[in-house]
């Protein structure tokens, strides 16, 4: 039944055109409302379906496929060859010469010994080796985690008068950040992670990497009375108060070693070939302002340094942990925080060099991988960890090939712990702190800000808000401030939901926004509205007062060009991707009220689920009828026009 409909209401109106095969709307198939719960708890649950790989295997297979699961190492340990070990002992030892000093200064931006650094870069790259599935992650002590944990912990506890206790505190977050990331990824819940945005994100390390180096200038300035504080106000009035203070030898110094450091950064990144100038840079400050120090008496002119650390490997923790007495919900607030944004760094960090090398990095078995490793590190000495950035990178372009770079790193750590300790004796703080500065300005990412502030305005709101509440609140609650503002945007999005009038493109039965599309033009008698978002009980009151709005408008567009009054409403609900009981009272109520109108609402292309709860809903049947549902927008307005037709010419 081709046929073409034709109409030429006053000559504003072009003719349009719609070819007449009309469609029928197919119900979906009927499913029980536990087969639809199992579906959606395995959608959210189970994204990657973890349990395909075991269809059709046999019984020896699939216990060898869920060892490897669970076990990664078991997948590319058979493999191994010399090969691979050449590639990974050379990013081993190179990361390794990174791990060191950052591992002794990121200890001390946590106000930890320098000792407990270098003990966080020994166990747990081991468990990660096993247990991780990422060949590129470099596992040890991060800036963000160390800054957040000091911080956090500093609030009751002071490092200076109480060391063993906040040593204690440490050490007990560390097991509950773990004890969360890991129950994170065997609950499967690593969604919760996906509510930090890439704007937050960049916001939040841009802010927290401004703080960490406003801390270094104590030891950079090589001042003794400085501020508990991490805001930007009172560590500048701490500085500028206390210049009586400052050394000009450690001013000297530290310049000099934070210039050789930037400009070693600078050179790998021009070109990364040249990547193990920047990774060698730290060792060898480390190893250059020993010697001076040690040569000239520095410590004697003001110089401060690390002083003597304990030899030896890890001595176990586990007596140590708190789970009781007052300040349970301290730790257990600092472990929350520093697990979530450690889990977060780890997993883009792998997911990122993952993508560079064209294989998989599976969230959940990282979470589970970087829990278990921190629970095992907290009875281990070891404080918080994941995978940095800066020592992936360098792991990444060393060349290294699986993840037996970290278990090379943490030999050499271990060599580093049991026999080069007293070495580290005339260590300068001030090179320390140059380091923790070269490390975190990497982690200030003005290209993507920008990037952001083209695409998305809102977003870059919120990025300024996780930057300055890091940089004048506090690092937690700055963070909480633009995780808060991005679920608040969300919520907008689904109270406020588009609604666009759709117009015939002359010449086809195509229907497009009218604004978007200059040439779509309104076909008289009829409104057709496009809705662009799930109808819940959050919007539907908000639909409704938006649907008589454009009823109004049109009316009194009508007045003006005296065209025939409205007779249908088509709603194309093809963006609407689910439906509730509000959403359905909604639809039922508009129907009343243009019915009384003389109006007829007619719907298009509803999907399974929303077509499912309106069949369900409508006891009368009135709702779905043949006349009033549709396939597509043509087809609606063709077959509607033609019964208006029929109509008025047997009037």
């Amino acid at each position: 039944m081709e046929g073409k409909v034709e109409h030429n209401h006053h000559h504003d109106h072009p003719c349009v055109e719609i070819a007449m095969e009309i469609h029928k709307v197919e119900t979906p198939p009927k499913r029980s409302s536990l087969q639809k719960l199992k579906n959606r708890l395995k959608e959210t649950f189970f994204p990657d379906d973890p349990l395909r790989q075991f269809k059709g295997q046999s019984t020896k297979q699939k216990w060898l496929l869920g060892f490897q699961y669970i076990f990664p190492i078991l997948q590319w340990g058979p493999d191994y060859n010399l090969n691979l070990l050449k590639s990974d002992v050379v990013s081993g030892l190179t990361i390794a010469s990174l791990a060191i000093p950052q591992g002794i200064s990121y200890a001390k931006l946590a106000n930890l010994p320098p000792i407990v650094g270098l003990y966080s870069s020994f166990v747990p790259p081991l468990v990660y080796a096993v247990l991780g599935s990422s060949r590129d992650l470099a596992v040890g002590p991060v800036s963000i985690a160390s800054l957040l944990m000091g911080s956090m912990l500093r609030q009751e506890v002071s490092p200076a008068q109480d060391p063993l206790l906040f040593l204690q505190l440490a050490f007990t977050s560390t097991f509950f950040a773990g004890l969360f990331q890991a129950s994170l990824g065997f609950l499967r819940l690593g969604f919760i992670i996906d509510f930090l945005s890439k704007a937050t994100l960049i916001g939040f390390m841009a802010g927290a990497a401004i703080i960490v180096s406003l801390q270094q200038l104590k030891a950079l300035l090589g001042i003794t009375h400085f501020t508990k504080e991490m805001g930007l106000v009172p560590v500048m009035s701490s500085v500028f108060h206390n210049t009586k203070e400052w050394s000009w030898q450690t001013i000297l110094m530290g310049f000099c070693f934070l210039v050789f450091l930037l400009v070693t950064r600078h050179i790998s990144i021009k070109k990364p070939k040249l990547f193990w100038v920047s990774a060698g840079a730290p060792l060898l400050s480390v190893i250059l302002s020993t010697l001076i120090v040690f040569a000239f008496k520095a410590e004697r002119h003001g110089i401060s340094v690390i002083g003597k650390l304990e030899q030896g490997l890890n001595p176990p923790s586990w007596n140590m942990l708190h789970f009781h007495g007052s300040h349970i919900g301290l730790v257990l607030k600092t472990g929350l925080i520093t697990g979530i944004i450690s889990l977060t760094e780890g997993i883009a960090v792998g997911r990122t060099f993952a993508a560079l090398k064209n294989y998989q990095v599976d969230g959940n078995k990282e979470m589970i991988a970087i829990g278990v490793m921190n629970v095992v590190g907290s009875t281990t000495s070891c404080y918080i960890t994941t995978g940095a950035f800066s020592r992936s990178a360098v792991n990444h372009n060393a060349g290294a090939r699986t993840a037996v770079s970290n278990i090379i790193m943490a030999v050499t750590v271990m060599v580093t712990l049991l026999f080069l300790m007293p070495l580290f004796q005339y260590t300068p703080n001030l090179v320390l702190g140059a380091i923790i500065v070269t490390a975190v300005i990497g982690l200030i990412d003005i290209p993507a800000a920008y990037q952001i502030w083209k695409v998305d305005k809102f977003d870059f709101v919120v990025m300024l808000c996780a930057f300055f509440g890091v940089i004048f609140i506090s690092v937690q609650e700055g963070l909480a401030l633009a995780v808060g503002i991005s679920i608040f945007k969300m919520v907008l999005q689904m109270t406020r939901p588009k609604t666009v009038v759709l117009g015939n493109i002359p010449g086809t039965d195509i229907f497009r926004n009218r604004d978007q599309y200059k040439d779509a033009v309104s076909v008289p008698g009829f409104l057709i509205l496009s809705i662009q978002a799930p109808i819940n009980f959050a919007n539907s009151n908000y639909l409704n007062d938006r649907i008589l709005r454009w009823i109004q408008d049109y009316e009194e567009e009508e007045e003006t060009k005296r065209h025939s009054g409205l007779r249908f409403v088509v709603l194309d609900l093809a963006a609407v991707s689910a439906i509730d009981t509000n959403g359905v009272t909604f639809v039922q109520e508009l129907r009343r009220v243009l019915e009384k109108k003389g109006v007829e609402l007619a719907l298009v292309n509803p999907v399974g689920e929303v077509m499912e709860k309106l069949q369900k809903a409508d006891g009368t049947h009135d709702m779905l009828q043949p006349n009033s549902l549709f396939l597509t927008v043509g087809e609606a307005v063709s077959s509607l026009f033609s019964s208006m037709k029929s109509v008025s010419s047997h009037v």
